[in-house]
């Protein structure tokens, strides 16, 4: 079957991307509580990109510019970009369009094993503690996923209302656990609520260096199964006949997309809907192939959470939003109108 006439859309628009992407990150980096106009935070980045301009700006604003804005724009295009694919994946293996890391419970479960990591102390052992962090979300990450497909019936069986049932009951399971969590820990209860909320607000190299080789890698290795998400929208059969081992393949992006989705969390906190509503977003300009629809999610997951962290900061100016109230605010709505769409179809 041919793709819908919409699919053009997708290469005219790929030549403006980059330029996007460039103004979004040089405009963020000029909002804040610190006065930066966006002339001297794009000369200030410019310059640290092409020393031979040699370009001089007064060092505190050096300071904002490159310390703290700066890595906060990347690790919220780090994060974007991973739940983005986390969803593209997660609804394509479901063959679910309502399938994403928030819905199905997997950021609560990351965020679950943060957080025992954090009172336990886990995180701050020696040596061992940063790799114990990125541990702990991705196993918790993973049981919840194994939870939620138990309880729904299976990888094979689970239908739309099951799936959203027992991701909505897990979620709710793994917050009383971080609540106990943290009313046991009242010392860390503030910088555990901040964290759950969804905040790039503590972004830093370090957080970058950490998640970042994990997003990336596994997005580009999630990139080489194009061919693969497509045929497992076709139905397992078809799949099957075509030569693909489904079980294997299903079970191997499920784990890439619950490791993707462990990596975002663990350094930014539960950020809800994004791989729900940029997927459907992007597949009204790409159609369903997932050789355009999967890299252009990653880019629009990616410039969705600049977007919505910069208005986290500049809103309420001085006071910080958690960017995940603000993803919230425009993928909750989203997220009950698919939901009507879907159970208010006729048989």
């Amino acid at each position: 079957m041919k793709t819908p006439s919409r699919k053009p859309l997708a290469g005219p628009l790929s030549f403006t991307l980059p330029i996007i992407m460039a103004m979004v990150i040089l405009l963020s980096a000029s909002f804040g509580s610190a006065s930066v106009s966006f002339r001297d935070s794009s000369g200030i980045i410019l310059n640290r990109l092409f020393p031979f301009l040699n370009w001089s700006y007064p060092e505190t604003m050096e300071l904002i510019v490159l310390q703290i804005r700066l890595p906060r724009i990347i690790l919220a295009l780090l994060v974007g970009t991973g739940l983005a694919a986390g969803g593209v994946v997660f609804q394509g293996v479901f063959r679910n369009p309502m399938a994403d890391p928030y819905v199905l419970g997997v950021s609560s479960g990351a965020a679950f094993g943060v957080t025992m990591a954090m009172v336990s102390g886990l995180s701050a052992l020696p040596l061992i503690g940063p790799g114990l962090v990125p541990a702990s979300a991705f196993l918790g990450a993973l049981a919840a996923t194994l939870l939620v497909l138990g309880v729904a019936g299976g990888l094979r069986d689970a239908s739309l209302i099951s799936l959203l049932l027992a991701g909505i009951a897990v979620s709710f399971l793994l917050s009383a656990g971080i609540s106990l969590m943290m009313y046991l820990n009242r010392e860390q209860v503030e910088s555990i609520v901040i964290w759950t909320f969804g905040s790039f607000s503590a972004a830093g190299w370090e957080q970058i260096l950490l998640a970042g080789p994990i997003i990336l890698s596994a997005s580009i290795l999630i990139s080489l199964f194009n061919r693969d998400l497509d045929l497992l929208s076709m139905g397992e059969d078809t799949a099957g006949t075509l030569g693909m081992h489904v079980q294997r393949t299903r079970l191997f992006l499920l784990v890439t997309a619950t490791l993707i989705s462990a990596a975002a969390v663990m350094v930014s906190g539960i950020i809800g809907f994004v791989g729900l509503i940029v997927p459907h977003a992007v597949r009204i300009v790409t159609g369903p192939r997932h050789r355009l629809l999967l890299p252009w999610a990653m880019f629009s997951g990616a410039l969705f959470c600049v977007v919505s962290d910069t208005l986290a900061r500049t809103l309420l100016e001085p006071t910080e939003i958690p960017v995940g109230i603000i993803t919230a605010l425009f993928g909750a709505p989203y997220f009950l109108y698919l939901l009507r769409r879907r159970t208010g179809r006729p048989a």
